[in-house]
């Protein structure tokens, strides 16, 4: 019931042409949260890679 409620109030404050990226917008920012306190990343860092050239032996 309560969540009604806060779902008219902000229906009535944003209007509902704002509301759907109001949402999304929360929705973004909560699973960044979670992201960042369990420690996942989306994007894994570049690992650095030392390239092997071949070595030309001359006798």
């Amino acid at each position: 019931m309560e969540l009604v409620i806060v779902l008219i109030i902000a229906l009535i404050v944003l209007g509902p042409k704002k509301l759907p990226e109001v949402g999304r917008s929360v929705g973004r920012g909560m699973r960044e949260f979670k992201a960042s306190v369990t420690g996942e990343d989306k994007k894994p860092e570049p690992t650095a890679e030392i390239e092997e050239k071949p070595v030309l032996k001359t006798d």
